[in-house]
């Protein structure tokens, strides 16, 4: 009896280790999210990224021109699991506001924020 009970603790613990770590499981709100680079003080305040867009259509999936796919959240970070945009990383920066993680060099400080459109 003692043997199953620790066994059963051991496994719930290494089942519950990796939420831990990235925080409780969750969904972005539905809708279109725009990219974009912040602009500067002599322009405008920001200049979208061409054909860098997606729509959150349920629960766990998003949508682009180039097809659809899922993405996990756990706390505020954000993982495009499957599709066209399988490995992109983002930060949740607010309830609306994204900002990607996972690029270099001109594109690094990119942005998504969800808009009020979807497809």
């Amino acid at each position: 009896m003692f043997r199953s009970a620790s066994i059963a603790i051991a496994l719930a613990a290494a089942a519950a280790a990796p939420l831990a770590a990235g925080g409780p499981l969750g969904t972005l709100p539905l809708g279109r999210y725009l990219c974009e680079l912040p602009g500067d003080a002599a322009g405008p305040a920001s200049r979208p990224v061409e054909g860098a867009w997606f729509d959150i259509i349920n629960a766990s999936s998003y949508v682009t021109d180039g097809g659809d796919g899922t993405y996990l959240l756990t706390g505020d970070d954000v993982v495009f699991t499957r599709g066209p945009m399988r490995g992109a990383r983002f930060e949740r920066t607010g309830v609306r506001a994204l900002k990607r993680t996972d690029l270099t060099g001109p594109l690094a400080k990119m942005r998504c924020v969800k808009t009020g459109r979807t497809q």
